[in-house]
C-alpha cells in the first residue's frame, strides 16, 4: 500500500511538470509572436502570460488572489489594445492559464457562488480578448472556439465540485451517525455510573444502622462512582452540543479485543496482537477501553478490505506512564479540554494503539475509488478524548494506523 501512494504521488508530480510544460511552450510562443511583430502592444499578451504562468504555480496557496490578479490584468491589456492600436487576438499563455484556473477556481472557492463569478469573469475576459482581432469573421471564429474551451473548462471543474461535495455530504453523514452512537452508549454509560451509585448508597445506608464506623469506605466508593459519571455526562454534553466534535463509547475488554483478533486470523492475515504492562480492564477507563476496540475493529477491516494480499498484521497497545502519577495535577488535552484527576487505579500517561500490516498489495480498483470513511469515524471518537489519530504508509513500506491519547 505504501508502493501505491508513492505511485499516485509521483504521478500528480509529473502531471503537474507536464502542465506547467505546456504553459511555457505557449509562453514562448507568445514570446516569438511579441519579438516578430512590429507594435509594442504585442508584449502585453507576452506579460499576461507570464502573470498567467505564475497564477497557475501558485494556485494552491494565493488561488483567490492570482485569479484576481491575471483577470485584471487581461482585461486592462485587452482595453489598452483596443484604444492604442485595436487589434491582436488574445495571447496563448493567457488563455490557457485562465482555462486552468477557471477548472480550479470552480472545484475549490468557498462559497460556490463565489465560484460560478470568477468563472463567468473568465469567460467574459476571454470573450472580449477573441473580439479584438480586426477582421469579424475572425473575430467570430476565435470567440466561438474561446467559447468552447470556457464551456469545456466548466464542465470539468463543476463535475470536480459536484464530487467533491458529495465526499463532503458523505462525511458529514458519517459523522452524524457517528455522534449518535456514540451519544447511546454514553448514555448507556452514565446510566451504569448512576445505578452504582444508588446500589452503594443503599449498602451504605444498612451498614451504617450496623456498623457507622465503615461507613466511610462506601462514601468514598459513591464519590468516586460520582465523579465517573460527571467525567461521562461532560463528554456526552461536549458530543450534543459540538458540531464536528464526538466523544466515546462504554464499555469493551482486553478478552473482547483477543477474541476480534482470533477471529480475524482465522479467516485473513495472521495478526500478532502484543498488550503491554500495566494495562488492564481497570487500568483504563470505559469509554477509552471501547475507542480503542473501535480502531482495531475498524484497522483490521481496512486491512482486509484494501489490503487482502497482506502477509500479516501486527498490532500493539502499549500505556507510557507519566511521573505526575494518579494524584498529579488536571491537564489538559490537545482539544483544549481540561482533564480531570483520574480516579484511584486508574493510569495516567498516555496509552498508544498501533496497527500495521507488511507485505500488502493493494486492490488497484479500489485504490482508483479514493479512501473510504471509516477513518473519519475513528478520528471522531479519539479527537473527543483529546487525542489524535494518524494513518498512512511507513519508511518500512507498511500501513500504519496509529491512535493515542492521554488518559
Amino acid at each position: 500500500m505504501g508502493e501505491t501512494h508513492r505511485v499516485v504521488y509521483w504521478i500528480q508530480r509529473l502531471s503537474e511538470f507536464a502542465l506547467i510544460g505546456w504553459l511555457s511552450l505557449l509562453l514562448l510562443i507568445d514570446l516569438a509572436i511579441a519579438a516578430s511583430n512590429d507594435e509594442w502592444t504585442a508584449w502585453l499578451n507576452a506579460l499576461c502570460g507570464v502573470v498567467g504562468v505564475l497564477a497557475v504555480l501558485w494556485r494552491r496557496t494565493r488561488r483567490v488572489g492570482g485569479f484576481t490578479v491575471l483577470l485584471v490584468m487581461s482585461f486592462a491589456s485587452t482595453l489598452a489594445i483596443e484604444t492604442i492600436s485595436g487589434r491582436g487576438g488574445p495571447g496563448l499563455a493567457e488563455t490557457g492559464s485562465l482555462l486552468i484556473l477557471t477548472i480550479g477556481g470552480l472545484r475549490w472557492i468557498e462559497p460556490i457562488r463565489r465560484a460560478a463569478l470568477f468563472s463567468a469573469a473568465s469567460m467574459i475576459v476571454l470573450e472580449t480578448a477573441a473580439g479584438r482581432l480586426p477582421q469579424g469573421n475572425m473575430a467570430l471564429g476565435m470567440g466561438f472556439l474561446v467559447f468552447v474551451g470556457w464551456s469545456f473548462a466548466a464542465a470539468v471543474g463543476a463535475y470536480l465540485r459536484f464530487q467533491l461535495e458529495r465526499r463532503k455530504e458523505a462525511v458529514s453523514s458519517v459523522r452524524r451517525a457517528e455522534r449518535l452512537e456514540l451519544a447511546r452508549e454514553l448514555h448507556d454509560l452514565v446510566a451504569h455510573h448512576i445505578t452504582g451509585i444508588v446500589v452503594q448508597a443503599q449498602a451504605a445506608k444498612i451498614v451504617a444502622e450496623q456498623k457507622p464506623e465503615a461507613v466511610v469506605p462506601s462514601l468514598e466508593a459513591i464519590a468516586n462512582a460520582g465523579a465517573d459519571a460527571l467525567t461521562s455526562m461532560r463528554r456526552l454534553v461536549s458530543v450534543l452540543r459540538a458540531e464536528d466534535e464526538a466523544a466515546r463509547t462504554p464499555g469493551s475488554r482486553l478478552a473482547d479485543m483477543r477474541i476480534m483478533v482470533e477471529r480475524f486470523s482465522a479467516g485473513g492475515p495472521r495478526v500478532a496482537f502484543d498488550i503491554g504492562q500495566g494495562i488492564t480492564d481497570e487500568t483504563l477507563a470505559p469509554e477509552v477501553m471501547t475507542t480503542l476496540h473501535r480502531v482495531l475493529q475498524e484497522s483490521l477491516t481496512n486491512v482486509r478490505r484494501h489490503a487482502p494480499g497482506a502477509g500479516w498484521v501486527e498490532a500493539d497497545l502499549r500505556l507510557f506512564t507519566d511521573s505526575g502519577g494518579p494524584d498529579g495535577p488536571d491537564r489538559r488535552a490537545s482539544n483544549g479540554r481540561q482533564t480531570p484527576r483520574n480516579p484511584p487505579g486508574r493510569a495516567m500517561g498516555t496509552v498508544r494503539l498501533r496497527v500495521r500490516n507488511y507485505g500488502s498489495a493493494a486492490d488497484v480498483r479500489v485504490s482508483r475509488l479514493g479512501g473510504g470513511f471509516g477513518l473519519v469515524g475513528m478520528a471522531e471518537r479519539v479527537e473527543a478524548l483529546g487525542g489524535r489519530l494518524v494513518a498512512g504508509p511507513t519508511p518500512e513500506g507498511a500501513w500504519e494506523v496509529l491512535a493515542e491519547f492521554a488518559v
